[in-house]
């Protein structure tokens, strides 16, 4: 399939937090989409539909959230429909947004959601509901030691450290100093993150990410919408595509020697689908920032690989060498990412809008100079659902 010319000409977010007494769920939404609209020089009139990111209801301690939202988002008279895929949510329903666009019907598509799971105590007992309750639940497994588990699978394989993770952990906070809408941020060192409590082994407290709270909203629109608004600075979104595996994690290894619980292989079909449509061939030389959804320092670690930003088994040795960095070969995560803010039902969505201000040139202090294209991800379920969406500021 060929890419249409759809873009970014709007995007709108608000500040991640543990909580937000003053505000409720429709009223977060609310304050994202008005933030995108105005970014994009338009009104909700203008908008033909809207796409709903939402997490489980679960999360939220409110069933069907959506029908609560709607109004308060502007879907009044409007299409609407609500998108859930567990982490990759946000990248899910700006992909909905995309082919709402690409399927002809609609000229300009509101995608936007909202999170307050930084306000529940029993987020971790939720997620950990996700997994098959026959044969895995029994042996405890959760959101968090699925993870451990690849880290460890990733150390075995390739000789990754826990120095590696830490490396990651303490350019995430680091980059999160620049951005004014991040959860947690600051200076913090390897030692920190090593002498940091074991969550499970190897992750440790600050290998992973919060729950927060807040709101992201992106406006996308066609090629001919965009010319009559006679927009400059559009996101233009060239590639896009997803990836699921295996709901069972035992399945995840096998003899084929393709499924490998160390690799992100999931990710890396979604990646190669999306730079096909993009047109890109050699990843490491033509994507110029990259807004990876990463909970954990280990999962960067394989998602860079299956991105194809390194070698597998080379991304320890490359966060050595800095090339990840904000001054690096390809900076990875400028705005702290997922470590430092995870809203989960938008957290997907902001990888998508952190990628489209790079390449619009208003990141402000997290800018990287001479950004052309973008990549933004999502990563869902039990490491099951992959999303790779493609990025540029030239058609």
């Amino acid at each position: 399939m060929k890419p249409h010319n759809i873009g970014i000409i709007g995007v709108g977010q608000t500040r991640y937090t543990a909580r937000r007494d003053d505000a409720t769920l429709p009223e977060i939404a609310k304050e994202a989409a008005v933030i995108a609209l105005e970014d994009g020089g338009i009104e909700i009139k203008d908008v033909d539909a809207v796409v709903f990111s939402l997490a489980l209801d679960a999360l939220e301690g409110i069933e069907s959230a959506e029908r609560w939202c709607a109004g308060a988002v502007g879907a009044y008279g409007k299409p609407f429909i609500r998108v859930h895929t567990g982490g990759t949510t946000g990248g899910s329903a700006a992909h909905a947004g995309f082919f709402h666009i690409a399927s002809g019907l609609f000229d300009c598509v509101l995608v936007v959601g909202a999170e307050k799971m930084g306000e529940t105590p029993d987020a971790q007992n939720v997620l950990n509901r996700i997994f098959d309750p026959i044969y895995e639940r029994a042996v405890a497994i959760n959101a968090v030691n699925m993870c451990s588990f690849q880290a460890v699978r990733h150390m075995k394989k390739y000789g990754t450290s826990e120095y590696h993770m830490a490396l990651v952990s303490v350019r995430s906070r680091k980059n999160a100093l620049r951005n004014p809408y991040a959860h947690i941020r600051g200076e913090i060192t390897v030692e920190d993150v090593l002498n940091s409590r074991v969550i499970c082994y190897p992750l440790k407290l600050y290998d992973c990410c919060p729950r927060s709270t807040g709101g992201c909203a992106v406006v996308m629109a066609s090629e001919r919408f965009i010319r009559r608004l006679d927009k400059k600075k559009v996101a233009w979104i060239r590639g896009v595509a997803g990836c699921t595996n295996s709901y069972f994690i035992g399945d995840r290894m096998d003899s084929s020697g393709i499924n490998d619980y160390a690799d992100t292989d999931g990710l890396l079909l979604a990646a190669k689908r999306a730079y096909r449509m993009a047109g890109i061939n050699n990843p490491r030389r033509e994507i110029s920032v990259a807004e990876i959804y990463a909970p954990f320092t280990s999962t960067e670690l394989a998602a860079v690989e299956a991105l194809g930003f390194c070698e597998k088994g080379e991304s320890g040795m490359c966060n050595e060498k800095g090339i990840f960095d904000m001054d690096g070969e390809i900076p990875i995560n400028p705005s702290g990412g997922v470590l430092t803010a995870n809203p989960i039902s938008v957290t997907a969505l902001v990888r998508v809008a952190e990628s489209a201000i790079q390449l619009m040139g208003k990141a402000e202090e997290r800018q990287i100079e001479g950004v052309r294209t973008a990549v933004a991800t999502g990563e869902g379920g039990s490491l099951q659902f992959y999303t790779v969406t493609v990025l540029s500021n030239r058609i």
